[in-house]
């Protein structure tokens, strides 16, 4: 699986995120350094959350920043892997493999903080 810059869609119906969010389209990005296992993971790990909570509003790209370096520029990337969540509003980040997947939920805003 290559991963200099893959995009993942779906369009899928699904009733299992807030109701806040069931018009809005997920346009989320991922920056990885390689096919490192932990890359590979937060890959999964997303594509799984977004699967569940997601399935059918939601765009990956995978940025592979070891061949594309300066793309990490543009959403100010200092640490690898990073997820950023560019619509809906507002922008955020979320750094890690996602294996924590109530963090995950927190940071996209899917699930409220406890």
């Amino acid at each position: 699986m290559s991963m200099s810059k893959r995009r993942v869609s779906t369009s899928a119906p699904h009733s299992g995120w807030r109701s806040a969010s069931r018009a809005q389209r997920w346009e989320l990005r991922l920056y990885v350094a390689g096919q490192t296992p932990r890359s590979l993971a937060a890959f999964a790990n997303l594509k799984q959350i977004c699967e569940n909570y997601l399935a059918g509003k939601y765009h990956i790209d995978v940025i592979d920043l070891v061949k594309n370096p300066q793309l990490a520029r543009g959403d100010q990337i200092v640490a690898i892997p990073t997820l950023v969540r560019r619509l809906p509003p507002p922008l955020s980040k979320i750094i890690g493999d996602l294996s924590n997947t109530e963090r995950v939920l927190v940071g996209l805003q899917l699930r409220a903080r406890q």
